[in-house]
């Protein structure tokens, strides 16, 4: 019996770039079915064989005009691998490309005094070729290089059918300001899920969020680090007003470990719809689990520390479970009492990951998972 070409398309859209190009060699049929747009709507393209001019950007330049979602995966650490990806954004950009969505992934080591300047100035060319790019999703989340206005004004001037933009991708350095946010807000009217650094966020930005006209804001991420012991704290009315505007909004906040402690408690507001936190800041955090439990009872789901053993955290973590009963993921990288991981299981009926260790084990590790 013969496979339909709508099956063997499904099929041979799970395979990788380099996969489909040699099922294709395989017969007439199966080239039909691998040039199928269905196959490459949404395409995960990998920069990481080290070969010049490798057969998965052949391939990509080829079926170029059926992709609409594309991620690019790099490592980094070799050069064939980065003029790789500097060729596939480059092809895009001499063709009228109908992309809806674009991420970007580096991984390995970041070679010395490298700042993926080649990378970057690929992803500017692609917008700059163009006056209008019908990109929808954007996400550099995972690409560690500066970000600066430059750039963000440009994706955005250039795509203004944006519905998500996430460009906090965690750099030691925020180079983007809050003027170019608020521009870009006005630029995107359709913006329903935004990545940030905390140090871009200002009071203007959460008004100009708050807009009538706005479509309702699905998400809000925002990445804290040591830069922002410098800028203004955003008031618990602002969060307020902004969470009674959007009652469905999701925030995730991330703190790393350059965050100041005394800085902490000005950034979680207790009205901030929080749905993800994660404190990566290795100090004694009772007082502030203790404050989750009182204020992001109703809306938490995933929770990261990064702490100390003690018997008080290990009290406060009990308060946690018994009090936050939405809660899907709780990963605590520090030993803890055995009351706690039951309490978690007891109380949490969602939970379906947690790290909670009741002695130490090598590194990594690894969550259980319920289900």
């Amino acid at each position: 019996m013969e496979i339909p070409e709508e099956i063997l398309a499904l099929i041979f859209s799970y395979l990788l770039v380099c996969e489909r190009h040699s099922v294709s060699q395989v017969c007439r049929k199966w080239a039909e079915a691998v040039a199928s747009p269905a196959v490459w709507y949404y395409t995960v393209v990998r920069c990481d064989s080290g070969e010049a001019n490798d057969q998965n950007v052949r391939a990509c330049r080829q079926f170029q005009h059926h992709i609409k979602y594309l991620k690019i995966l790099c490592n980094q650490s070799l050069e064939a691998n980065r003029k790789n990806f500097v060729q596939i954004l480059h092809n895009l950009s001499e063709s009228a490309t109908e992309l809806l969505g674009l991420s970007t992934v580096c991984i390995g080591e970041n070679p010395f005094f490298y700042s993926g300047q080649d990378l970057l100035q690929s992803i500017k060319s692609l917008f700059k070729t163009a006056s209008h790019v019908p990109l929808r999703h954007i996400d550099f989340r995972e690409m560690p290089f500066t970000l600066d206005d430059n750039i963000v004004q440009l994706v955005t001037s250039r795509s203004p059918s944006l519905e998500s933009l996430f460009i906090n991708n965690k750099t030691l350095v925020c180079k983007v300001t809050s003027e170019t946010l608020q521009e870009a807000l006005r630029t995107c009217p359709n913006l329903a899920a935004l990545g940030l650094f905390y140090a871009s966020l200002t009071e203007n930005i959460l008004a100009e969020l708050l807009n009538a006209k706005r479509p309702p804001l699905k998400l809000l991420q925002l990445h804290c680090e040591r830069m922002d012991k410098y800028n203004p704290t955003i008031s618990a009315e602002m969060w307020e007003a902004l969470a009674k505007r959007y009652p469905t909004l999701c925030v995730d906040i991330e703190l790393d470990h350059t965050v100041p402690a005394k800085k902490i408690p000005q950034i979680l507001q207790p009205t901030i719809p929080v749905v993800s936190l994660e404190l990566s800041t290795f100090t004694f955090m009772v007082e502030q689990v203790n404050f989750i439990s009182q204020n992001y009872h109703n809306t938490l789901k995933r929770i990261v520390l990064q702490t100390t053993s003690s018997d008080e955290l290990n009290q406060a973590l009990m308060r946690l479970a018994s009090s936050c009963l939405s809660l899907e993921e709780i990963h605590c990288y520090c030993v803890v009492a055995v009351d706690v991981v039951h309490a978690f299981i007891l109380h949490c009926p969602r939970l379906c990951r947690y790290t909670l260790k009741t002695s130490k084990e090598p590194h990594p590790w690894l969550p259980a998972i319920l289900r």
